[in-house]
């Protein structure tokens, strides 16, 4: 059976549910700017408490942040967060975490090397990959025109 491009179009658009784009992007806002918070205020915490200055800090945020998104993770609740927060827990820090740590998590069952070391990059490999090409082309575009 041959289908024109319309009648696809047609098949996806009844089958497909209407996306309630702001809400989407209502609850995307609140949690992305809930993690932003949290993490300024382990940043504070951490100045404030153990006498850390601004850089280590920092540092001793996005640890913390990694480990709960991890532990999130395998406890299967990071995932029901997203499901409602979408593109607010994709985009920070946390969301990598949760790319690297479901993966392993789900493939363990095949073992240290094939399953948890082959298969844990799955997702965010493409992003290291990417992320690195970038970055090189924007440093070779600075270091070109004497940008920095």
């Amino acid at each position: 059976m041959k289908v024109s491009k319309t009648q696809y179009t047609e098949m996806t658009g009844k089958s497909s549910p209407a996306s309630p784009i702001w809400k989407d992007l209502f609850f995307a806002f609140l949690v992305g700017g809930l993690i932003c918070v949290i993490g300024q205020a382990l940043n504070q915490f951490y100045m404030s408490y153990f006498n850390f200055d601004k850089k280590t800090a920092s540092t001793w945020v996005s640890i913390t942040l990694i480990a709960l998104s991890s532990i999130l993770t395998a406890l299967n609740w990071y995932g029901s967060i997203a499901k409602h927060a979408g593109a607010g827990t994709i985009v920070p820090i946390t969301g990598f975490s949760n790319s690297i740590t479901a993966p392993a998590i789900e493939f363990k069952s095949e073992g240290h090397v094939f399953g948890i070391g082959a298969k844990m990059f799955i997702m965010a490999g493409p992003v290291i990959v990417f992320g690195t090409i970038a970055s090189m082309v924007y440093g070779v575009i600075v270091w070109i025109f004497g940008l920095y």
